[in-house]
């Protein structure tokens, strides 16, 4: 399927995958995490350096989401990693959906949808067995979304939220 309004986020975007990371991240955690830890997390995860570093890594793919085709500004962004860039469980048979982000005016429009299709297609691409991310575990409604989408828990794993280690469920697609 072709999706024209996905595109492969490029170095010289990285500023824009910043402004749109934080922003997204912000509306997902502020009522449940203190400004000052969101702080520490977008000092540490988001910075240009890190994030230029990551958008570098032979293994990850960064993508920008549109509400439509023609680009102007992206409703999200979507992170994908195979082999060594996996965080967690580093199965060359997986491709992981390490980040999955909409702003919240483009919540319940489809898009988080045409993301897991597309990252379905891209792990097809690659002979990849099956899909696996992590998802916070107070955050319900991504939770509802992805068991919606097919996944199935399948363990947990810590992650540092500026400090705060927080625990992440584990899940994955078969495919």
């Amino acid at each position: 399927m072709l999706y024209k309004n996905i595109q492969r986020c490029t170095l010289q975007q990285v500023h824009l995958l910043q402004e749109i990371a934080i922003k997204t991240y912000h509306e997902t955690f502020t009522d449940s995490n203190s400004e000052a830890l969101l702080q520490k997390y977008f000092e540490q995860s988001l910075n240009i350096k890190k994030l230029s570093e990551q958008l570098q890594q032979q293994h990850s793919e960064f993508y920008f989401i549109y509400a439509n085709d023609k680009k102007t500004t992206p409703a999200g962004f979507l992170k994908l990693n195979i082999n060594n860039a996996q965080t967690d469980v580093l199965d060359p048979q997986a491709l992981e959906v390490e980040k999955i982000y909409l702003l919240k005016n483009f919540l319940s429009q489809g898009l988080g949808k045409q993301l897991i299709n597309f990252s379905i297609e891209r792990a097809q691409q690659q002979d990849k067995k099956y899909l696996w991310l992590g998802v916070w575990e107070h955050n319900d409604t991504a939770l509802t979304f992805y068991k919606k989408m097919g996944f199935e828990q399948f363990g947990e794993h810590g992650f540092d939220m500026g400090g705060d280690i927080q625990t992440d469920l584990l899940f994955k697609k078969m495919l």
